[in-house]
């Protein structure tokens, strides 16, 4: 097992298989243009594979399939069926929900153990402000797809004040009729987060005192360790979780990697440098030299980057707009949220 220079082991990685995504939300791609990772960058599911494979053997045992949105790689099944294979406790996704349904039995079939959907709003006109689309109809049938086809799949709604934090009730009320747990996630002034200010962020005290206040006493629930969720349950049993990503960062128990499309391996969401791992798997590295670049890598990894983030004054967005231009990488969408 490796560990960090804070003695946190790699356990989890977050695959992106597509930078591409077919919504455009707030919070995460909220500009006219982007600059796409070429076609000819993107890895293919062999060489996906492959890196897979090395990380599971430095002790990865989680694996998340991300994008931008992933049901827009072709043939994701396929890849999902290798990947079965592995020697891992979990397999996952993070999904929009848009394609789910149509995609979800093939998915399941492949060795897919669960998944999250994303939902920021239940009223339509709000959806299309907040994504650009009129997609809340194939959302929500993604949703009751999970609903019988991943039992125990999860929500994930960014809290945005005077955007969707007036939804809070009513989305939790959404979720535990369709037997999810909802996570609410504190708005990050990370990547794309270019119209992002501390003003906007609900933080997990206000949720927490919200919630109470609606639903009655808010119990802890047992926490998975590691993951980056503070998990509560209502009188009811209902569970829930809240990602307190901005207010009170994780940092200190922090097991995951990232790794891009185009084969950029990222160690934290805030990070704006990484390690290419392209280029050596297609200038015929050994599966040993890139065991001992990543090795190499996380061993001397010193990312806390959302708590260093509490201590800049007068906070802003991370990255400027002119700078993701020119690097595609620093976008969330690009490494996989």
């Amino acid at each position: 097992m490796l560990h960090d220079t804070f003695q946190r082991p790699l356990r989890n990685l977050r695959l992106s298989v597509t930078d591409r995504c077919n919504l455009r939300c707030q919070y995460c791609m909220p500009e006219a243009e982007y600059t796409w990772l070429p076609k000819q960058d993107v890895l293919t599911f062999e060489e996906i594979a492959r890196l897979t494979g090395i990380f599971v053997g430095l002790g990865v045992d989680k694996l998340r399939l991300t994008g931008g949105e992933p049901l827009l790689r072709t043939n994701l099944a396929s890849l999902i069926e290798t990947l079965s294979h592995l020697a891992v406790r979990d397999l996952a996704m993070t999904t929009n929900g848009i394609l789910l349904t149509a995609h979800a039995a093939a998915l399941k079939a492949a060795g897919l153990k669960r998944v999250t959907v994303s939902l920021d709003t239940l009223q339509r006109d709000r959806f299309v402000r907040l994504t650009r689309q009129d997609e809340l109809t194939r959302t929500l049938a993604g949703i009751d797809t999970a609903a019988r086809d991943f039992p125990g799949f999860k929500i994930d709604t960014v809290v945005m004040r005077g955007v969707n934090d007036d939804e809070i009730v009513d989305l939790m009320g959404f979720a535990r009729d369709r037997g999810a747990e909802i996570r609410f996630i504190e708005y990050m002034d990370v990547g794309g987060a270019t119209g992002w200010t501390a003003q906007q962020v609900v933080s997990r005290a206000e949720l927490l005192e919200r919630i109470a206040s609606a639903f009655g006493p808010i119990a802890p629930a047992e926490k998975e360790a590691a993951a980056p969720a503070d998990r509560f349950r209502l009188d009811d049993g209902t569970p829930f979780g809240i990602i307190a990503s901005t207010t009170a960062p994780f940092c200190r128990d922090c097991d995951r990697a990232r790794l891009t499309a185009d084969g950029m391996l990222y160690l934290c969401l805030y990070a704006t440098r990484g390690l290419d791992l392209r280029a050596p798997l297609r200038n015929d590295a050994s599966d040993d030299q890139l065991r001992a670049l990543i090795t190499a890598t996380w061993q001397a990894r010193t990312d806390r980057g959302a708590e260093a983030r509490l201590d800049v004054p007068d906070r802003r967005p991370l990255i400027p707009v002119s700078t993701l231009k020119r690097d595609p990488h620093l976008e969330m969408h690009t490494r996989g949220g």
